[in-house]
């Protein structure tokens, strides 16, 4: 597997139940399972061509008694007689990953660890996590193949965990940490904002309330970039 999956398979705790959604080739639940990490996982997809490519894999491996294959949307394809705990969605966006966990959520789907990965809107999960009681416990920031990754595992409270701006913004370990990675993100973030911002002033009519968006957005990177 390649760093971000593996990356992602520490994350899982030790004997979890655990779906993967939008598993395509079931890569993260064969690595757990064949580990030994965890017995049981539900590899589900939106799509027939990778969750066939996932059956295939789990055949492979010799692990179709203990990673189900399941297609559907979200986590409509997840019930409460599967008894999972934890939650695996990685590559999507930001705004979709939330659009799952609400639908599931107002269904009473409220499962105890989220192991997270958007691939953009990385501060609206947070702040979705924020406000529905979950509390982050371990963020990695991580760099393959000329992309930069955002993992966060959050695990379900009884009480809400309030983040600052800055928190939700770049994630309350990642800018804690402040790794390499996290510098070369942010060097190539401020740039797209500083050139929005340029395309954004040119325009005839004028968007002042993204302006003012970016411009904080600037001033937040800025800050920080410089600590």
């Amino acid at each position: 597997m390649n760093l971000r999956l593996n990356t992602l398979a520490k994350l899982v705790d030790p004997g979890s139940r655990v779906a993967d959604i939008g598993t395509d080739h079931a890569y993260l639940p064969i690595e757990l399972v064949k580990n030994g990490r965890i017995d049981y996982a539900i590899a589900s997809d939106v799509a027939e061509g990778p969750l066939e490519n996932a059956k295939t894999d789990i055949a492979e491996a010799g692990l179709t008694g203990q990673i189900e294959t399941r297609l559907g949307n979200g986590l409509e394809t997840v019930t409460h007689a599967d008894e999972i705990d934890t939650v695996v969605i990685a590559g999507m966006g930001g705004k979709l990953m939330t659009d799952i966990l609400n639908t599931a959520w107002n269904k009473d789907y409220h499962f105890y660890t989220l192991v997270l990965e958007p691939n953009i809107g990385e501060a609206g999960v947070r702040n979705w996590l924020m406000m529905h009681n979950y509390e982050i416990v371990a963020e990695r920031l991580i760099a393959e193949a000329g992309h930069t990754y955002e993992l966060i595992k959050a695990k379900l409270t009884p009480a809400k965990h309030e983040l600052t701006e800055k928190e939700i913004f770049f994630g309350p370990f990642v800018v804690q940490e402040k790794n390499p990675v996290f510098y070369q993100k942010w060097q190539g973030q401020l740039a797209y904002y500083q050139k929005l911002l340029l395309n954004l002033n040119k325009a005839r009519k004028k968007d002042e309330d993204r302006i003012n968006e970016v411009e904080h957005n600037i001033e937040l990177i800025e800050e920080e970039l410089k600590k």
